[in-house]
């Protein structure tokens, strides 16, 4: 790419996007003065590889503005999700992880497992990187701690206790059985126990369960020996690494043979509570200053951040004149995260290097974290299948973003095109879509619609498109892209099931012999039965496969339930529409009571016994 003129570029803050000959997103940087950072990378030396090879793949640039750089931190951060640029270090695994939730401000509070923190002035603890452990310590607080489970709605509408108060372990707040007073020493011992508090909260719990033996009140003795016993369980699930509490967060990194890892732990109330690991082949430990801050800005965007953030050292501040986003960070980098970082916590926010003995114990163990998670992934060989599946399909490079398309019907009705995606080889679900296209049975014009719809949502395009089908299902992709003037936007493959002796589809279970075809093409390629390349092309086939038909089958169970409902008196498509979106599924339409569907708009009394009364016959 030729050095742009510096007068067209701004002289604000803001973020920069190159963009190679398709027009997709490369690369995404901020900038405190875009003119001066963006003229920082066509020096003629001292670039790193990484930046020279990004370059030499451009061909255009553009600039969005703002006011602050703060405010193109949080823009840059967005953009790097949305795009997720080929030369940018992503996030790939940006899962929100659970926590608990505590309203304390409501009379009877309830805990929750959410996946995102808010600023709601509710009490939130976590992270956990697995749902499956949050919700098992959820049901053993629970059963120690008598708390309520049902929503807000469902306690206010309530005319009995629920089962669980008969089984002891809620004290029914909806039909005034408790006080909130005595609601909220359960709810304290709970917020003790997840502060990390357990110490004092167990030899509190072992005094009061002397009383209550020493006064003969033997329910209440036994009640109290099974809370210090569930604390002593979740106590185990931690290892105490601060004496003095706290939570922080601590990271590693390791740079591998073949790529860069890092490792995170999560210490809270003074115990290691949770970690996690990422890895970016091809980078190497020059590229660990740029990981570090863009791993911070991704991360913490969508997690809630702690008052305490240990890296292994503070990568330095650089400036404008004398560096490019790949080896330094803006001026001021660390202070710009803190103040963006505390803002979202509506608290103080440090990032700090270790201090004393304790502090590097943490990063080791994040680098251990680290390490592990290299050795795993090195260990997959996911670039070697990339680059034989690039070989193998005469692919420019290894296709990292693949996208694939199956259409899904029955007899031509509640047609739909569903689309998932695969990048660096492992699934990105958040990416998946689902297209509701016209009914009547023709799949070649149904790809032909949807690829044009598809070329309307704009990038990220993928480097590989896939289709479901054989060469008449690829010739219709291609000649909606040739209509567009899009024909070499991306590489575009088809998969087909193999055929039998009578020239049929063979269907079989363990069948390992579809066929690719190509555009262009009239032979299938000649991939070997069982080979990893066509393997993962049929992984990622019947992906789609199952998630279009999951889709098709919401769609046609919605239509036939629209049409039961609309055998109502006075029940008409709007009203059979609003039922479904305000439910989503008939096991909770079956579930409602008269007065939550009284409260829905256009239904009456009688119409709502009389539509309860229809669904339960359903």
């Amino acid at each position: 790419m030729e050095r742009p003129d510096p007068s067209s570029i701004p002289l604000s803050p803001g973020v920069y996007l190159y963009k190679d000959a398709r027009g997709q997103v490369i690369y995404v940087g901020k900038a405190r003065i875009l003119r001066r950072r963006v003229l920082s990378y066509f020096r003629p030396d001292g670039l790193p590889a990484k930046t020279r090879a990004m370059l030499a793949h451009a061909v255009s640039l553009d600039y969005l503005t703002t006011t602050t750089e703060k405010e193109a931190l949080l823009l840059e951060a967005g953009l790097i999700k949305r795009y997720r640029p080929h030369y940018n270090i992503v996030l790939r695994d940006d899962k929100q992880y659970a926590l608990f939730r505590i309203n304390i401000r409501h009379p009877f509070p309830r805990l929750e497992v959410v996946r995102q923190a808010r600023k709601d002035g509710a009490r939130y603890f976590g992270p956990f990187t697995s749902a499956l452990s949050a919700r098992e310590t959820w049901k053993l607080l629970h059963r120690a701690f008598a708390l309520r489970r049902c929503s807000d709605k469902a306690m206010r509408n309530r005319v009995r206790p629920c089962l669980y108060h008969h089984m002891g372990q809620c004290p029914a707040p909806c039909m005034g059985l408790i006080s909130p007073e005595a609601y909220h020493e359960s709810v304290k011992k709970i917020i003790e126990l997840l502060e990390g508090k357990s110490d004092a909260l167990t030899a509190r719990l072992h005094a009061e369960m002397e009383q209550a033996a020493e006064a003969l009140e033997f329910e209440a003795a036994a009640r109290l020996r099974d809370q210090i016993r569930a604390v002593e369980r979740t106590v185990e699930r931690q290892a105490a690494v601060l004496p003095g509490g706290g939570d922080m967060d601590a990271l590693g990194i390791f740079p591998a043979e073949r790529g860069l890892a890092l490792g995170i732990i999560f210490v809270r109330g003074g115990a290691v509570t949770d970690g996690r690991a990422f890895y970016w082949p091809g980078l190497a430990f020059e590229d660990a200053p740029e990981l570090l801050w863009s791993f911070l800005g991704q991360y913490y965007a969508q997690a809630m951040p702690p008052p305490r953030i240990l890296l292994p050292w503070l990568p330095p501040d650089g400036s404008d004149e004398d560096m490019t986003e790949d080896s330094a960070s803006e001026p001021g980098e660390r202070l710009l995260l803190e103040q963006t970082l505390s803002e979202r916590r509506n608290g103080a926010v440090r990032i700090v290097a270790p201090q004393h003995a304790a502090d590097n114990q943490l990063v080791d163990v994040a680098q251990s974290n680290a390490r592990e998670e290299a050795r795993r992934r090195e260990s997959r060989e996911e670039a070697p299948l990339l680059e034989r599946l690039a070989r193998a399909l005469h692919l420019p490079g290894p296709p990292r973003r693949i996208e694939c398309v199956d259409i899904s019907h029955t007899g031509g009705r509640q047609t739909r095109a569903g689309v998932v995606v695969f990048e660096d080889a492992r699934p990105l679900p958040p990416a998946y879509r689902s297209y509701a296209m016209p009914d009547g049975g023709d799949d070649y014009g149904t790809l032909h619609d949807w690829m044009l719809r598809r070329l309307e949502s704009g990038p990220p395009w993928p480097d590989l498109l896939l289709v479901d089908g054989g060469r008449g299902q690829l010739a219709a992709i291609g000649r909606a892209l040739e209509e567009a003037g899009q024909k070499d936007l991306f590489a575009i493959a088809g998969i087909a099931k193999a055929r039998d002796a009578q020239g049929h589809a063979d269907r079989r279970a363990g069948n390992v012999a579809d066929r690719i075809f190509l555009p262009n093409r009239s032979n299938p390629l000649p991939l070997r039965e069982g080979c990893p390349e066509l393997l993962f092309l049929q992984h990622v086939r019947d992906t789609t496969h199952r998630f279009a038909i999951g889709r098709h089958r919401k769609a046609r169970g919605g239509a036939a339930l629209s049409g039961e409902l609309m055998r109502l008196p006075g029940i008409g498509p709007a009203t059979a529409r609003m039922l479904w979106e305000h439910f989503g599924s008939i096991e909770a339409m079956r579930a409602a009571d008269e007065k939550e569907l009284q409260s829905l708009p256009g239904i009456g009394k009688a119409k709502a016994a009389l539509l309860r009364a229809r669904l339960q016959a359903l």
